[in-house]
């Protein structure tokens, strides 16, 4: 039981506290998998275009946090993780700076704190110009630091020109 209690308390999960992303990315501990070095680098563009239910959370956007908090538990440097989401489609509204998404929804924009803290957290947001002026979004109703690009297809092929590689979930 001691030594349990040892492992429990030395354990990646223990230092939840001091993850990046607080309130979101929640991950399970995975006791036997292949090691990841300190010095992995991770470029990785995530797709997103799927809407959440009104003033629902996007749980596919969550999935940065997941990555980020998950990987950090486990000793990859915070600096060492660079994402980017491309939102398109129906989720162009989740991106949207909650004074907008009140207006429109008349409730908050649950969204809104995870976006802003995966932007402190080496994350590039792009809304697809093509689907933003589709849903009647303009740049000024984003939330601050989210980018339009001149549709997802661009910031793709951009990113990738970048190194970054395509999540295929």
């Amino acid at each position: 039981m001691k030594y349990l209690l040892l492992l429990l308390l030395i354990s990646p999960l223990s230092q939840a506290n001091e993850l990046p992303i607080k309130g979101f990315g929640s991950f399970y501990n995975v006791p036997k998998h292949e090691p990841i070095s300190a010095s992995t680098s991770f470029r990785i563009a995530f797709d997103v275009s799927e809407g959440a239910k009104e003033g629902a959370q996007n749980n596919s956007i969550n999935s940065l946090a997941r990555f980020i908090n998950m990987h950090v538990a486990h000793g990859v440097k915070p600096e060492n993780i660079q994402l980017a989401l491309v939102v398109h489609g129906s989720a162009s509204v989740d991106v949207l700076a909650n004074s907008e998404y009140k207006k429109r929804f008349n409730i908050d924009n649950k969204n809104r704190y995870l976006i802003e803290q995966l932007l402190v957290n080496n994350t590039q947001v792009f809304v697809c110009g093509q689907s933003a002026t589709h849903f009647k979004v303009t740049p000024e109703q984003l939330i601050p630091g989210v980018k339009m690009s001149l549709s997802a297809m661009t910031a793709h092929a951009q990113l990738q020109q970048q190194g970054y590689t395509l999540n295929p979930f």
